[in-house]
């Protein structure tokens, strides 16, 4: 992106990718590094305190304990109940979805070998289920809830709860306070790449370097891998599947295609209109790709330096994730602005700064802001998004020179990224980051859509494999590892 740098310029974490798809590519063989965030989370707040968590459990109880003793007992415990459930729920994230519905056969013909197997899934489902015991209505509730009363249900530190909030609405059209924003927070806890279960890290090189990892590993399985190739088109013959052809004119012929864009492009603009029934595409016209999210990229001369935590050069604090949205209600009165199709007035942001661990991807003494803004709505109530987002940028860096007043005079260089550059540059559809709402009605065996949750799609030989299906958005790989064993049966 500029001379001298590697810019995570869209995903900036890793934690949710299996651990299974380390071990089966070798991929830490293949040069992956993660580089862990000790701490991990750091807030500052108007009036000039700040709140500070990580894996360091006496560092938390005393960093919560400024606030409220009684939060710093509970946390250890909140923590745990989240550790148990994503641990019983994972196990679904690692296959295929079933498809339980009693769907007529004109929707989907399932044979008794499928049926045999979704019962399968289904049972395992439940005994896994059964073994929460007492905590099974907090799991339901994290499933299908909002995340704020169970937050303030849990604590009464507003830097607390609105800290763990914004694991709740990243990638979300939501507010803390909207049904299903519970599950995000829930999600978010699912995957132990970082180290542990819910821990965060950085990949050594930037984001590319997971790439980097899987291009080896798959060049040395005699993958052949075709690079700046879009597909323009899926061709189908009568007998399904026959192909794909590419921007460029070249015609590929194959009896399997896997798409790993969304739903909405892999049906609707690469397919021809005839190939689908009439059902499935309306179904396919009825996904939520509601979004919210910008991204922001800073080189910059030297750190944010908070007025709260003064410091020269790097600091413990700017290891992990810094979060500007002191409060719930802040949050809420953010969502509020773009619900109408404003640009939230007070943005809430969630900061990283890799460069404070790696020191591969700057020169030396710079360092690179990622910033991810919440609420951006991709449809403005007033003007274009190519017209506003550099001053809703300035906005972005205004809130945080409120905290950190040297970050504007140490801004190098910038890059915008509205929800609408995110679609153009990354194909998603509507900028949503997670290829498709992941609210209770499009997950699990509702994703992509009712009856179509195992990777196939009413053309035979056509698979997705990305986050439009099941288990979903973030850089997990369980996706394309689910459909690849489909294609595999």
């Amino acid at each position: 992106l500029w001379p001298g740098y590697r810019v995570s310029t869209a995903a900036y974490v890793i934690s949710l990718f299996q651990t299974q798809i380390l071990r089966e590519l070798r991929l830490k063989e293949y040069g992956l590094r993660i580089l862990p965030r000790n701490p991990s989370s750091f807030t500052p707040l108007p009036d000039g305190r700040s709140l500070t968590l990580g894996p360091d459990a006496s560092l938390v109880e005393r960093e919560i304990g400024k606030f409220s003793q009684r939060d710093a007992l509970a946390y250890p415990r909140y923590n745990a109940l989240l550790e148990r459930i994503a641990k019983v729920l994972e196990p679904a994230l690692a296959e295929a979805a079933p498809d339980p519905l009693p769907l007529p056969e004109s929707w989907r013909k399932i044979g008794m070998a499928k049926r045999l197997r979704d019962g399968k899934k289904l049972w395992g489902l439940y005994g896994a289920l059964k073994e929460l015991g007492p905590d099974l209505p907090e799991a339901v509730e994290l499933l299908t809830a909002a995340a704020r009363p169970i937050l303030e249900r849990w604590f009464e530190s507003e830097a607390l709860r609105a800290t763990l909030a914004t694991d709740a609405i990243i990638g979300a059209f939501l507010s803390p306070s909207s049904p299903g924003s519970a599950y995000v927070l829930l999600h978010h806890v699912m995957g132990e790449a970082g180290g542990a279960r819910g821990v965060w890290g950085y990949v050594q090189g930037g984001m590319g370097g997971l790439a980097d990892a899987l291009e080896k590993a798959c060049l040395d399985l005699d993958v052949e891998i075709r690079r700046e190739s879009p597909v323009h088109a899926i061709h189908t013959d009568r007998h399904g599947v026959c192909g794909v052809g590419l921007e460029d004119g070249t015609q590929l012929e194959a009896p399997v295609v896997a798409s790993s864009v969304d739903a909405h492009l892999t049906f609707e603009r690469m397919l021809s209109p005839d190939t689908l029934p009439d059902e499935f595409r309306a179904a396919v016209a009825r996904i939520d790709y509601a979004s919210a999210s910008a991204k922001i990229n800073l080189a910059l001369a030297e750190p944010p330096n908070f007025t709260c935590l003064p410091s020269v050069g790097v600091a413990p604090h700017h290891h992990g994730t810094m979060h500007i949205g002191p409060t719930l209600d802040y949050i809420d009165q953010a969502y509020d602005d773009a619900k109408y199709g404003r640009p939230s007035a007070r943005p809430v942001l969630e900061m990283t700064m890799a460069t404070s661990v790696d020191h591969t991807i700057a020169p030396e003494g710079k360092h690179l802001l990622s910033i991810f803004v919440q609420y951006a709505p991709y449809r403005l109530a007033e003007g274009s998004w190519d017209d506003v987002k550099e001053s809703f940028a300035d906005r972005c860096i205004d809130a945080i020179a409120e905290y950190a007043p040297n970050v504007p005079g140490a801004i190098e260089h910038r890059q915008v990224l509205s929800p609408v550059d995110l679609e153009r540059v990354y194909g998603i559809t509507g900028g949503n980051i997670m290829q498709g709402a992941m609210g209770p009605h499009q997950l699990y065996c509702f994703r992509p859509v009712a009856g179509w949750a195992d990777h196939r799609t009413p053309v035979p030989g056509l698979f997705l494999c990305g986050a439009a299906s099941h288990p979903g958005g973030g850089v997990m790989g369980a996706c394309g590892r689910n459909a690849a064993r489909e294609i595999l049966r």
